[in-house]
């Protein structure tokens, strides 16, 4: 088991559509931690802390994203472990 970090940036129309409760829905279905929260450029931004398979499942539920939602790109950067989350939830 590789426990990691991995940060997305959802571009598209992902506000207003439910895709920070859905992230945290499927975050927390997965089992993995950390947060989501829009950003002002009008996309949303994913940190997820868990297994390294755990987090592709979240990075290929993010480029889907839930119904109503339009994802045009999704920017993914992977990092080390940081252990700082306890939970998944929506923040900001």
């Amino acid at each position: 088991m590789a426990l990691k970090q991995v940060r997305c940036v959802v571009q598209g129309r992902v506000q207003g559509v439910y895709f920070r409760a859905s992230t945290e829905r499927e975050a927390q279905r997965i089992g993995v931690s950390g947060w989501v929260r829009n950003r002002t450029d009008g996309g949303v931004e994913v940190v997820a802390e868990g297994d390294e398979s755990e987090l592709a499942a979240l990075v290929a539920w993010v480029h889907r994203g839930p119904e109503g939602a339009r994802v045009d790109g999704v920017e993914v950067t992977w990092g080390p472990f940081s252990g700082s989350f306890v939970s998944f939830s929506v923040v900001g």
